[in-house]
């Protein structure tokens, strides 16, 4: 079992832009807007912002909204499938026999969320890109763990957007673009603890009656909606307990 601290948190999605927004909507969805307002995005400089692709505005917004101005710490960027347009587009253009495009290959690899979120900032600190389709939530924490045996504080963006419709029959896909920002430290009121259960013959039933989303769990308990998810990796079932150690719920 290891422990984390939640320093604060920001996410993102169309028509959700703050944790009031999320707390509405997670109690009673709704269908959601297809697109972003014009004002979601104004944190990137208008220059950047035309680089980026709605994955990236959301990943770097997110990470922006918990940001002071000239904090530096570390950050690790975590998505399941990363940009599968672009890299669709690629892999299309390559079987026609086309050049790629420069600016998309370079968007493509799965770093580019993260190296755009520095040249925002102006941030040399570490970053790091994980992609993971299982338990990619818990394998973001468990680098974030790793990470902070040598630093105070690392930055969590955890992102995806929908699979194109050519890949959608052949896995699962989040049903619109989202970007969950979390500082995490070794000290703090708001407690994540990451155990272990052990017992392969139950794996199925202690996730029956999970919510399909990784990412919508993760929101339900830092919104403070429930207290704990399961998640499947390696055939091990992973268990987060948030608790608030003053008792109280951060606004």
């Amino acid at each position: 079992m290891v422990t984390l601290q939640i320093e604060s948190w920001a996410a993102i999605a169309p028509g959700l832009e703050t944790k009031e927004d999320w707390r509405r909507w997670l109690k009673k969805p709704t269908l959601l807007p297809e697109g972003f307002s014009k004002d979601s995005f104004r944190q990137i400089p208008p220059m950047l912002r035309r680089r980026f692709t709605t994955l990236g505005r959301c990943a770097v917004t997110a990470g922006l909204k918990i940001m002071d101005e000239g904090q530096s710490i570390p950050s690790i960027f975590s998505s399941r499938y990363g940009d599968t347009a672009i890299s669709l587009s690629l892999l299309e253009q390559m079987g026609m026999n086309e050049p790629m495009s420069p600016s998309n290959f370079s968007l493509a690899v799965h770093n580019a969320v993260g190296g755009l979120f520095s040249i925002v900032r102006k941030d040399t600190s570490k970053v790091t890109s994980i992609t993971a389709v299982e338990g990619f939530v818990v394998n973001t924490l468990l680098e974030a763990v790793g990470q902070l045996q040598e630093s105070d504080r690392v930055l969590c963006v955890i992102y995806d957007i929908p699979l194109p419709e050519l890949y959608q029959r052949y896995c699962d896909s989040d049903l619109f673009p989202y970007a969950i920002a979390m500082i995490l430290n070794k000290t703090g009121d708001e407690q994540l603890k990451i155990e272990q259960i052990i017992q392969p013959d139950n794996i199925e039933k202690i996730t029956e009656n999970s919510q399909k989303s990784e990412a919508l769990q993760l929101i339900n308990m830092l919104t403070g909606l429930s207290s704990e998810m399961n998640t499947k990796l390696n055939g091990v079932i992973w268990k987060l307990t948030r608790t608030v150690c003053n008792g109280t719920e951060k606004a």
